[in-house]
């Protein structure tokens, strides 16, 4: 069994036990139509990269990351260096999360907030939704294709966008064919062993179609890397870690969009 594996299970019961307490019934009473939705697609194709910053308490492979450290203060300092969309990190057994924690972000910031889970569930769209998610991330290698086409169609109904996440080709053809969807993930980590292999955006790249949004995440913590991930198309990266990390985050942000001190007055 492989680490997803393992973290897909663990996640298909914590699921059980949220809707025994909270009926989907529940959730669906509580769904706004008219909520303040934030175009988290929207955000990642304006001119240059755009970095999705995420808050990560903790990973299997890394162990505890920043500890006691205030998500407020995280998030606020991403916004005020110019990232153009959150990632929250709700996952609780294995990554120390929870929708607390997209709540308090998205009370904190203004950004489009995506919530980065492992949603196998249509259970999960109505928590992300009622939360404060402006979208969702699906990960090809953790569902069947006809669950993959069902969450999809759930998310959008919802007006959840959805960055569908792949990790080889074999994974992007599956996503093309089932969904074909508007913005595409690049996980340069193999998520069955957690190893990172930062060419994998560069290999992949090329079969993907003309005008997807293309993200590319893990193992990325470089200007250098960014520009050159710029260069030849990509549209966004997803960075925790490296974030998270930075004694410094707002300004760690600012370092890998290549902007001063003093540049985010314009906004980006």
């Amino acid at each position: 069994m492989t680490v997803l594996d393992r973290i897909v299970d663990v996640t298909r019961d914590e699921v059980r036990r949220r809707r025994e307490a909270v009926p989907l019934s529940d959730l669906e009473a509580r769904l706004q139509e008219d909520r303040d939705r934030r175009a988290f697609a929207e955000a990642l194709v304006r001119p240059g990269m755009s970095i999705i910053a995420e808050h990560k308490r903790r990973s299997p492979s890394a162990g505890p990351i920043r500890e006691g450290a205030s998500l407020v203060d995280i998030v606020t300092a991403y916004e005020r260096g110019g990232a153009a969309a959150l990632s929250i990190l709700t996952e609780g057994p294995h990554f120390g999360g929870s929708l607390q924690d997209l709540q308090e972000a998205r009370a904190a910031a203004t950004l489009p907030i995506l919530r980065k889970d492992f949603i196998v569930d249509p259970y999960q769209l109505y928590e992300s939704a009622v939360a404060g998610a402006d979208a969702v991330l699906l990960i090809v290698a953790a569902l069947e294709p006809r669950r993959l086409a069902e969450l999809y169609e759930e998310a959008r109904r919802l007006d959840l966008d959805v960055l569908v996440e792949v990790h080889d080709a074999e994974e992007l053809e599956t996503a093309l064919e089932v969904v074909d969807p508007q913005v595409i993930g690049i996980n340069n980590r193999d998520l069955r062993d957690f190893s990172v292999d930062v060419r994998r955006t560069f290999n992949l790249l090329s079969e993907i179609p003309a005008g997807k949004t293309v993200v590319a995440e893990s193992g990325l913590h470089s200007r250098e890397q960014i520009d050159e991930l710029e260069s030849v198309g990509v549209d966004a990266v997803l960075i925790g870690e490296t974030l998270m990390r930075a004694e410094d985050p707002e300004a760690a942000v600012r370092a890998l969009l290549g902007r001063g001190e003093r540049d985010n007055d314009e906004g980006i």
